[in-house]
């Protein structure tokens, strides 16, 4: 993962220095942002298989897409050593960001997978 750019131009005293707010590097955080929909997507759609051989339905499928989740979010804050704002803006970018479309995708993965084991 890339981080923030947070240098200080070299023209500037130390007093100058400490008034400085970090600056954000756009493209970093644009992947940033790419890296975390992805692994979400990604764990999504294995989600739904495993959820769908396992034969899982109703609220124990969405239960085990939460927990999903939760996995995913706690190893991106891993990933990132704990420092999120190094990063990213805010927390909410790690834990919420591809939430929804991650659902869909477990959603369609896991009715899939159900259906070729189970049910054919």
């Amino acid at each position: 993962m890339a981080g923030h750019n947070e240098s200080s131009a070299s023209g500037k005293n130390s007093g100058e220095a400490s008034n400085d707010v970090p600056t954000i590097n756009a493209e970093s955080l644009q992947s940033n942002m790419k890296i975390v929909y992805y692994s979400r997507t990604f764990m999504s759609i294995i989600g739904g298989v495993i959820a769908g051989i396992l034969g899982f339905t109703g609220i124990s499928g969405f239960i085990l897409y939460f927990l999903i989740m939760a996995i995913s979010s706690v190893g991106l804050i891993a990933k990132a050593g704990f420092q999120v704002h190094s990063y990213f803006d805010s927390w909410n970018q790690i834990i919420l960001d591809g939430f929804l479309g991650g659902l869909l995708s477990f959603v369609l993965f896991w009715t899939f997978s159900y259906d070729i084991v189970h049910i054919f």
